[in-house]
C-alpha cells in the first residue's frame, strides 16, 4: 500500500451543492419580502430560545464555558456538572480560532487529537490514544461518520466545515456507550448552526457575509449565511461555504505538496415546533471536494469526494409530566469517493499476485452509506428523598461498504460488505444531598458480512460512577469528587475482519482475512475532581476546573501483524512477492492511561484558560511482548489569555502550547507553538477578525502523521484576516 499524501485541485461544484446555495440565496434574499408571513408577537415578549440566547449573552462569555449544556447529554448536564471527561467548545471559541480544517476546531481540548496526514480535508480524531474503525464515534447532528478508506494513512476520515459548526461536544472514554454501540475512545458531537442562534430576538430574517484570506497557501474563504423567522414556531437556515488553498510552507520554508485544497461545503436546516413543548430539527450537510494524491511530489491519483447528511431529531419534553423527556433521531450519511489515476502505475493484481499497469484513467470507487436511528427518554421521579432521573433508549447502525474498479486498484484495501450494530441501554442517575450515583448497563450486538462470509456477537457493558460533593464552606462548596469504571463493546471492522488477496502496490505478499477476530472491550477506571465557584476575586468573576486520571484496559484489542511462512502454525501461505503475510489479530491487551485537566477563569474585562493532557500506552502481544501503541498522542499543556476592552467589542489574547514527544515515536520531537488573535466588533453589523498561528515560524510534525518513520510537517506562520458584514431586519 503506497502512503498517498493529498493535493486538492479546483472542480466544479455537485449539483446537490449548486441547489443548496440556491436555497441559502432562497432563504436570504426572500426574507424582507415574507416580512408581512410572521405570525405577531405581543412587543417585549420573547420565545423560549431568545430568552436562553439573552441569558448567555448576559454572562460572561468565557466564565460560563463549562456551565453550556452539552449537546450530548441524555440528562441535561453541563461540562462541569458532568461526572465524567466532558469538554465543550461554544461559538465564541471557534470563532477566535478561526478553524480551516476540522482539527483545528479542537485545539486545546485534553485528551483530543488529530490525524489527517496531508489531506487537509480529512480527518480522523484519536482520543486518549485510540483511532480508526469506530473506536471514536464522530457525531454531526445525530448522525455517525463512518467513511472508512484502508491506506497507510488515516482510515476512519469525515469532514465538516468549522464555519457550519455551532459547538462541539466531546466525552472521552466508554462512559459515552449511552451514546451508540464501540466507542470505547469516546464520542465528538458537531452541532451545526440554527436559525435561532443566527437571528437577534427583535429579527424576522438575516444574512451574513465572511470573506478571509490566508497568508500561508494564499488560501480564501468565502461563507454566506441566511436565516427566517417564519413565526415564532418555525426558522431555517442556510449556509454556504467555499474554501481555495494553494499548498503550505512548514516553518523551515518548504512546500509541502499536497496540502492544497478546494472545497464548497453548506448546510440547510429547520427547525418546526409543533408544541409548546416538542420540537422536530431536520437539516442537510453536504460537501463536495477535490484533490490530487501525490507520490514522491508528484500527483498520480484525482479525487472525487461527495458527502451528504440527511438528519431528523424530534424531542418533547413536558414539565407537567416527569416520565417525558422523549428524543428520537433518525440520519444517513452517504459519502462517494472516486479515484481516477493520473499517470500510469506499476501494480500487482490482488489475486494473482502477477505485475499489471495501471493505465491513465483507471479507477476505484469508494461508496459507504451509513443509516441510523436513536430512540430515548429519560423519566424523573423520587423515592425516599433520592432524585431519580432513568434514562433508558436503544440505537441501530447499518454500515452498507460497497467498493470497486480495476483489479490492482486502491479500493482492494476496502472490501465491499455490510454490517449492523445495535444496542439497548438503561441508566439511572440517583442524586441525595452530597451523594450522586450513576449507574448503567448496555447491551451490544453486531453482525458483518460480505458474500462469502458472516460473523457476529454481542456483549453487556456495566457502567458505575460515585460522586461526593462533601463540603459545605464558601470557598469548598464547589468541590466535587467522582470515581467510575465503565465499560465498551467495539466490534471488528468490514476490512479487519474481510480483506484478503494479495498487496498490489510497490511489492507484493498475501492479506489474511480473519472472520474469527473478537471484539474489543474497553475497560476503563477513572478518578476525577470538578470544581466551580463564584465572585472570587471581584463580583461575577468565575472559576471552573475539571481534571482526571484514568486508566484503560482495551482486552482483544484489534491491529495488524507480520506473519511468516516459515513459522509451524501461522497459517500463512507461500505465495508471490516477498515470504510474509499480513493479517488483522486480537491482541492480548493494550493498557493506556494518563492525565487531564481542563481550566478557565474569567472576570468579564479577560479571561485565562489551562489544559493539560498526558496519555502513555503499549500493547501485550498474545505471545507477551510488549510494543509501544503508534496511536499515542503528544502530551500537551495549552494556555490561553484574552483581554476584553472597548465595552467588549475589542478581544486580544494569545495562546502557548507545548507538545511532548510520544514514546516510541522515532520521527517526533517536543515543539511549543505560539499562537495571536484579535477580534474587533467595529459596529452592529461589521466584524474584523485576525489570527497569527504559529507566530515564530517553528518547523514541527504532528507525531500521528505519517505513522512513527515518516515526517509529515505542518504549516509554519500563518496569518489570517477576515471580515462579515451582517444584515437583518
Amino acid at each position: 500500500m503506497e502512503f498517498l499524501n493529498g493535493e486538492l485541485r479546483g472542480r466544479s461544484a455537485a449539483n446537490g451543492v449548486a441547489a443548496l446555495l440556491a436555497g441559502v440565496a432562497a432563504i436570504a434574499l426572500s426574507a424582507p419580502s415574507a416580512h408581512a408571513q410572521q405570525a405577531t408577537q405581543p412587543a417585549g415578549e420573547q420565545t423560549d430560545q431568545a430568552k436562553k440566547a439573552d441569558q448567555e449573552k448576559a454572562a460572561p462569555a468565557g466564565a460560563t464555558l463549562l456551565d453550556k449544556i452539552l449537546v450530548i447529554s441524555r440528562t441535561g448536564e453541563t461540562a462541569i456538572e458532568s461526572l465524567a471527561s466532558a469538554s465543550h467548545v461554544d461559538q465564541e471559541q471557534l470563532a477566535r480560532r478561526m478553524a480551516t480544517t476540522p482539527n483545528e476546531m479542537l485545539l486545546g481540548v485534553p485528551g483530543v487529537a488529530t490525524q489527517a496526514d496531508a489531506r487537509r480535508v480529512s480527518t480522523s480524531i484519536n482520543i486518549r490514544g485510540l483511532q480508526d474503525f469506530g473506536r471514536v464515534a464522530v457525531i454531526v447532528d445525530g448522525a455517525r461518520q463512518d467513511f472508512q478508506r484502508s491506506d497507510h494513512g488515516t482510515q476512519s476520515t469525515f469532514y465538516i466545515d468549522p464555519e457550519l459548526v455551532k459547538s462541539v461536544d466531546v466525552i472521552r472514554g466508554p462512559v459515552a456507550n449511552t451514546y451508540g454501540s464501540g466507542a470505547i475512545g469516546g464520542v465528538v458531537f458537531f452541532d451545526t448552526k440554527d436559525a435561532a442562534d443566527f437571528l437577534k430576538p427583535e429579527e424576522t430574517w438575516g444574512a451574513s457575509v465572511t470573506g478571509r484570506y490566508e497568508s500561508n497557501g494564499k488560501g480564501w474563504t468565502t461563507s454566506a449565511t441566511g436565516a427566517y423567522r417564519f413565526n415564532e414556531n418555525w426558522d431555517a437556515l442556510g449556509n454556504i461555504v467555499y474554501r481555495n488553498y494553494d499548498n503550505y510552507k512548514d516553518g523551515g520554508g518548504d512546500t509541502v505538496k499536497g496540502t492544497g485544497f478546494d472545497v464548497l461545503s453548506g448546510l440547510i436546516k429547520t427547525a418546526i415546533r409543533p408544541s409548546e413543548n416538542s420540537e422536530l430539527k431536520l437539516g442537510w450537510v453536504v460537501s463536495s471536494d477535490g484533490w490530487n494524491e501525490t507520490s514522491g511530489g508528484v500527483p498520480v491519483n484525482d479525487v472525487d469526494l461527495k458527502s451528504n447528511t440527511f438528519t431528523a431529531r424530534y424531542n418533547i419534553t413536558d414539565e407537567d409530566k416527569s416520565w417525558l423527556d422523549l428524543h428520537i433521531n433518525t440520519s444517513y450519511n452517504k459519502t462517494n469517493l472516486d479515484l481516477t489515476s493520473l499517470v500510469p502505475q506499476k501494480r500487482f493484481d490482488p489475486i494473482t499476485g502477477l505485475p499489471v499497469v495501471l493505465p491513465a484513467g483507471s479507477t476505484s470507487t469508494f461508496d459507504v452509506g451509513t443509516a441510523a436511528i436513536d430512540i430515548w427518554n429519560t423519566s424523573r421521579f423520587e423515592t425516599g428523598g433520592v432524585a431519580h432521573e432513568l434514562t433508558y433508549g436503544g440505537d441501530w447502525v447499518g454500515d452498507d461498504v460497497k467498493t470497486g474498479g480495476t483489479a490492482g486498484g486502491d479500493s482492494f484495501y476496502t472490501p465491499s460488505g455490510k454490517r449492523n450494530v445495535s444496542g439497548a441501554y438503561v441508566q439511572d442517575k440517583l442524586t441525595w444531598d452530597w451523594l450522586e450515583v450513576i449507574a448503567g448497563l448496555r447491551y451490544d450486538n453486531y453482525s458483518l458480512k460480505d458474500s462469502t462470509r458472516e460473523t457476529s456477537g454481542d456483549r453487556l457493558s456495566p457502567r458505575i460512577t460515585v460522586g461526593v460533593s462533601p463540603f459545605e464552606s464558601a470557598g469548598l462548596a464547589g468541590l466535587q469528587f467522582y470515581g467510575t469504571y465503565a465499560e465498551g463493546y467495539r466490534s471488528p471492522s468490514l476490512t479487519e475482519t474481510l480483506i484478503s488477496g494479495n498487496h498490489p502496490a510497490g511489492v507484493t505478499f498475501p492479506f489474511l482475512p480473519n472472520p474469527n477476530l473478537r471484539p474489543e472491550t474497553g475497560k476503563t477506571t477513572e478518578f476525577g475532581v470538578n470544581y466551580k465557584q463564584n465572585d472570587i476575586f471581584e463580583s461575577g468573576d468565575a472559576l471552573r476546573v475539571k481534571a482526571a486520571y484514568f486508566h484503560n484496559n482495551v482486552d482483544d484489542y484489534i491491529d495488524g501483524v507480520t506473519l511468516s511462512p516459515f513459522a509451524p502454525g501461522s497459517g500463512c501461505p507461500f505465495g508471490p512477492g516477498i515470504p510474509i503475510c499480513f493479517q488483522y489479530q486480537n491482541f492480548a491487551q493494550a493498557k493506556i492511561d494518563g492525565l487531564e485537566l481542563e481550566g478557565v477563569y474569567d472576570a468579564g474585562w479577560g479571561y485565562a484558560g489551562l489544559s493539560a493532557s498526558i496519555t502513555n500506552g503499549h500493547t501485550i502481544s498474545y505471545k507477551g511482548v510488549e510494543a509501544d501503541l503508534a496511536t499515542i498522542p503528544s502530551s500537551q499543556v495549552t494556555a490561553q489569555l484574552g483581554l476584553r476592552f472597548l465595552e467588549d467589542r475589542l478581544t486580544v489574547g494569545g495562546e502557548v502550547q507545548y507538545n511532548g514527544k510520544p514514546k516510541g515515536n522515532a520521527v517526533a520531537e517536543d515543539y511549543t507553538l505560539v499562537n495571536a488573535f484579535a477580534s474587533y466588533q467595529a459596529t452592529d453589523d461589521l466584524k474584523v477578525d485576525f489570527r497569527a498561528d504559529n507566530l515564530f515560524d517553528v518547523k514541527y510534525a504532528n507525531p500521528l502523521n505519517g505513522g512513527t518513520t515518516v515526517a509529515v510537517y505542518e504549516p509554519g506562520i500563518t496569518l489570517k484576516l477576515a471580515a462579515t458584514m451582517r444584515f437583518g431586519g
